[in-house]
């Protein structure tokens, strides 16, 4: 019978002991050799960052917390309230700015997520103290009333001609479908729009024009605002 261990192989000389240790160092020397650095923590917060916000072509630099939405940032910390705050989530229009050319809803973006883009609310329109074409159409075209929508409804219709400079009634429409007027002065704005791109519109007929109206219409002439709703709805039948 032989003498050595019974864990011992008696052809190498060594034991299971011997194997389970050798295994258990050569898997520590390993993960220790190959740990990954830990990369930094992106997260935000919660305490103030700094931001950079670039608004109407001049550099903003700003101390918030991340949960700040861009319409609090423009109007608390840099003073710009001609964007309005009303519904808070998107639903009605009132606080649209123009983000890199595209109209967009200031409170549903952090102030830190459009860091470093080029943002344009309804002051920046302007040039040289003058209103520019869609602000001073809006003006001629009585397209407001309370004024809750108006600064939101202007930066929406601004990003569309922006981007198509004739547009039809249909293309209007679609445009400002996402700015809520409580005061319905939808014909207003279509037709401001239509004056800013110098289109002849329907607001624009006079009583001269009476002829070639409708009798329902010419008997409502006494007030352009009202035959020139009527008579869009007339050719609409027609």
């Amino acid at each position: 019978m032989s003498d050595a261990p019974r864990d011992r192989d008696p052809q190498s000389g060594f034991t299971r002991r011997d194997l389970m240790r050798g295994a258990l160092v050569g898997a520590v020397a390993a993960s220790v050799g190959g740990k990954a650095v830990a990369e930094p923590d992106p997260t935000l917060g919660p305490s103030p960052v700094p931001v950079s916000l670039k608004v109407n072509g001049q550099s903003h630099q700003l101390l918030v917390e991340p949960r700040v939405v861009l319409v609090d940032a423009l109007r608390d910390r840099i003073g710009l309230t001609g964007t309005k705050t009303v519904c808070g989530r998107g639903a009605c229009g009132a606080c649209t700015v123009l983000v890199d050319g595209a109209a967009q809803c200031s409170c549903l973006l952090l102030a830190v997520e459009v860091a470093g883009k080029s943002i344009t609310t309804i002051e920046g329109l302007k040039s040289d103290n003058r209103l520019s074409p869609i602000q001073q159409a809006f003006v001629e075209a009585d397209a407001l009333q309370c004024g809750f929508c108006t600064s939101g409804m202007v930066m929406s219709c601004k990003a569309l001609l922006d981007r198509n400079p004739h547009p039809t009634r249909a293309e209007i429409r679609e445009a400002v479908a996402g700015n809520l007027c409580r005061c319905g002065t939808y014909p207003h704005v279509f037709a401001a729009v239509e004056k800013a791109v110098g289109l002849r519109t329907a607001d624009a007929l006079t009583i001269l024009d009476a002829p070639t109206r409708p009798s329902a219409v010419a008997s409502l002439s006494a007030d352009e605002r009202v035959a020139a709703a009527t008579l869009e709805v007339a050719l609409e039948e027609a």
